[in-house]
């Protein structure tokens, strides 16, 4: 039987090869390739695996006619048009798995930055500024911790939180089955009401373009400290300044944010991010939440079991 040919456009850990080869696949690795260049160069392919050079639409698959799957190295499908894959019964496949606990892990430490003055601690000490009393800070335990979202990324958080002897509800309005211990199941209200700490953890789709507004801020009972790891554009960042100013926010830590080219922010965009840049109660980190040594690796093994399979069932 002839392998199966598959063209890989982003740079990958090279575990992927060896990985693809003993399910009978073959890869074509091209990680230079020029976006422009990919929907000619996948006539012939039985599969694309990519990260996040570019978006994959109709147009970049509209001359491969022995395709059969897209696979995404990495947590989120966004930018990958579903519906023309469907339209096409072309495979969709992510690994959001394969960094779940890397995500998990990361939240957990951005969130003891945040509530520990550990960031702002240690630009003060380089600057042989030592404050102990002005950097007292709130411990995780006796909080009540709201996730929102709680697939893969959520449940890894909650995990990690577990043995912080803290409250743990959790909302989704689109699997909320999946809710178990050690959360509770509970509405979008009663986490408003209730919750000290709310972390994102939901996809990037239409309907959540801007799900966390002023609204969704304005809905808290509580202040809280409030975490996104998910995706830059579920968050209004306009809406999230202005509750950071008006203190209804104790503060924020963002591995995401809405535009991340900070070279090409728009004019509003750069006034947003020049506020949470001196703001002493935001923690920044460049979208590594996913981003581990161990997570490269996961992610292959993930894609990998899942292709074998799509093999098993017959629709390789």
């Amino acid at each position: 039987m002839t392998a199966a040919r598959v063209l890989i456009i982003d740079e990958i850990h090279p575990s992927l090869f060896p990985m693809l080869e003993s399910i009978g696949m073959e890869a074509d690795y091209r990680p230079d390739i020029k976006p422009v260049e990919v929907c000619e160069a996948l006539a012939g392919f039985d599969g694309l695996i990519v990260r996040s050079k570019m978006r994959i639409t109709a147009d970049t698959i509209r001359l491969a006619g022995k395709l059969k799957f897209v696979a995404r190295a990495g947590a989120g499908v966004d930018n990958i048009d579903a519906e023309a894959l469907q339209e096409r019964g072309i495979a969709l496949i992510g690994a959001n798995e394969g960094n779940r606990q890397a995500v998990g892990e990361h939240a957990l430490g951005m969130l003891l930055s945040l509530m520990r003055n550990i960031t702002r601690g240690d630009r003060q000490v380089r600057d042989k500024v030592w404050l102990r009393e002005e950097n007292r800070g709130e411990e995780i335990s006796g909080q009540t911790v709201g996730i929102i979202g709680y697939g893969n990324m959520g449940q890894s958080f909650a995990q990690v939180l577990s043995g912080f002897g803290c409250r743990i509800l959790a909302y989704d309005r689109y699997a909320e089955d999946k809710i178990c211990a050690p959360a509770e199941r509970v509405s979008l209200e009663q986490l408003q009401a209730e919750a000290d700490i709310v972390s994102l953890h939901i996809p990037f789709i239409p309907e959540n373009r801007t799900f966390a507004n002023d609204d969704f801020f304005s809905a808290f009972r509580k202040r809280i400290w409030f975490l996104n790891t998910s995706r830059g554009e579920v968050v209004d960042q306009t809406a999230l300044v202005q509750h950071l100013q008006a203190g209804t926010l104790k503060g924020a830590a963002l591995d995401v944010l809405e535009n991340e080219k900070l070279h090409t922010l728009t004019a509003h965009q750069e006034q947003n991010y020049t506020y949470l840049a001196a703001a002493a109660n935001v923690v920044f980190t460049p979208h590594i939440a996913g981003w581990t040594y161990e997570s490269y690796v996961k992610i292959n093994e993930v894609l990998v079991e899942k292709l074998a399979a799509l093999k098993r069932a017959g629709k390789l």
